[in-house]
């Protein structure tokens, strides 16, 4: 009976310890690294950091004073010796590490050994990133970020930057449209391309920013953010009267531009510009971004007479996307399916939008198309993205370089309601008020009564 007693009294909170861990590592993965996961990675990476350096590879030969100065002062063995570590900074999803690597070694070396490292030390992923000429950072992530989305608390935002997804590093991906002014976006049909949208939306909408719309799925994806939208196009009829109007605009911006140019020998060198953001700001013309959803739209055509009609739009949006970034015009291209197939212009097209984003498609067409010339290894990675993960995407730009990012929910409802909200901020531009959607008034809710009413008896 003692014995029973004090096995009860020892394992039944181990027990609930051991339950509560693995709970808390399935349900709460960010809780699970901060109670058990970071103690126990610091511990194996201070106490085997030189053995695991020097199994991956990653030391070098001492010099000859190491080697003097330790056969001089001791008899141990003199071993190889591994880059410098820094101070370990933990965070809320793992571990940060800086390297000041030794003479000889470079960061592909650490990076092609990222995977052995992630073993010896129990972490998800390791990502070498380089600060300085020799000296790299180690990100170790303790758990899968993307399978619960959650982004940071503090966000850097500003003027046309938007915080969307998240990356599998751990941090945010950024949607700058002064970085990467015009982008392409392809998802098959619940992959998440459509929540990915919602969130440049909602983001832009609290900024002093023009939001136009070409939804030619009759506007069901943009019409919910109309009392934000400075212009909406729901069908190819619509988009071939409002494309010319934003070419007219963009030409006279740069009538404004060109104007500014006419500078007279004091003028200081700040003040010589060849884009809008030199403009001084009281005469700087407000920023204009143009979502194109359902792209494909805009180049099928049913009969020959719509064929002139889509070679005009088709080249309108050439001509945007490859003179709208210096006029403050931005591109937001988002479709289902993209090809060379679709027709002439298609991939001129896709080479003037440097930022790529690929979420599950239907077809390795797509995704060659979105990726396969600026990082081919990607495409593998977009292709082996699963339907029960959605909103799971390769992102890229013509820089080469990609990683996976995931966004997080956010409900239609939300979204609206942020536009609604944000209604005005719609700015003034006399060109597009003919494409004005027209915005539904919400019918105002009586307050209920503060007391019940009793019934009179008769």
């Amino acid at each position: 009976m003692t014995d029973l007693a004090t096995l009860l009294e020892v394992g039944g909170p181990v027990a609930a310890l051991g339950g509560g861990a693995a709970y808390a590592r399935a349900r709460h993965p960010g809780v699970y690294w901060s109670a058990v996961g970071l103690p126990m990675s610091t511990v194996r990476l201070l106490s085997s950091y030189g053995s695991v350096m020097e199994a991956c590879g990653l030391t070098v030969a001492p010099s000859r004073l190491r080697v003097l100065a330790v056969k001089a002062t001791t008899r141990r063995e003199v071993r190889p010796v591994p880059p410098r570590r820094g101070i370990i900074r933990p965070t809320m999803t793992g571990l940060r590490v800086r390297l000041r690597l030794a003479p000889g070694q470079e960061p592909a070396d650490v990076a092609a050994s990222a995977e052995r490292l992630r073993h010896a030390w129990g972490v998800h992923a390791v990502y070498v990133t380089t600060v300085k000429p020799g000296v790299v950072d180690l990100r170790l992530v303790g758990f899968d970020v993307l399978r619960r989305v959650r982004m940071p608390r503090k966000l850097r935002s500003g003027l046309l930057r938007v915080p969307v997804a998240l990356r599998e590093d751990a941090t945010p991906f950024i949607r700058d449209y002064r970085t990467v002014p015009h982008q392409l976006t392809l998802g098959a049909t619940l992959s998440g391309k459509s929540m990915y949208l919602r969130h440049l939306v909602a983001g832009l909408a609290r900024q002093p920013v023009a939001l136009v719309g070409i939804d030619c799925k009759r506007g069901v994806e943009l019409a919910p953010f109309a009392p934000r939208l400075s212009a909406l196009a729901t069908d190819p009829e619509q988009a071939a009267e409002l494309l010319p109007v934003l070419i007219k605009e963009m030409e006279d911006r740069y009538d404004l531009i060109k104007a500014r140019q006419s500078i007279a020998p004091s003028t200081p060198d700040e003040e010589i510009t060849s884009d809008i953001w030199g403009l001084l700001e009281h005469e700087r013309p407000v920023p204009v971004v143009l979502f194109v959803d359902e792209v494909a739209e805009l180049f099928l055509v049913a009969t020959k007479k719509d064929e002139e009609r889509r070679d005009e739009m088709v080249t309108q949006l050439i001509r945007l996307a490859q003179l709208g970034r210096a006029a403050g015009i931005y591109l937001e291209v988002c479709g289902q399916r993209f090809g060379a197939e679709l027709g002439k212009g298609a991939t001129m097209l896709r080479a003037q939008l440097t930022g790529r984003v690929c979420h599950r498609v239907n077809d390795e067409a797509s995704a060659k198309m979105a990726l396969g010339d600026i990082a081919p290894e990607a495409v593998s990675a977009a292709c082996a993205i699963a339907p029960e993960r959605p909103g799971l995407a390769v992102a890229g730009d013509t820089s080469g370089g990609w990683s996976r990012i995931r966004t997080p929910y956010l409900s239609l409802g939300d979204a609206a309601g942020i536009c609604h909200e944000s209604a005005h901020l719609v700015p003034d531009l006399p060109a597009l008020k003919p494409f004005r959607p027209a915005v539904p008034v919400r019918p105002v809710e009586s307050p209920a009564p503060v007391l019940r009413p009793r019934p009179v008896a008769d």
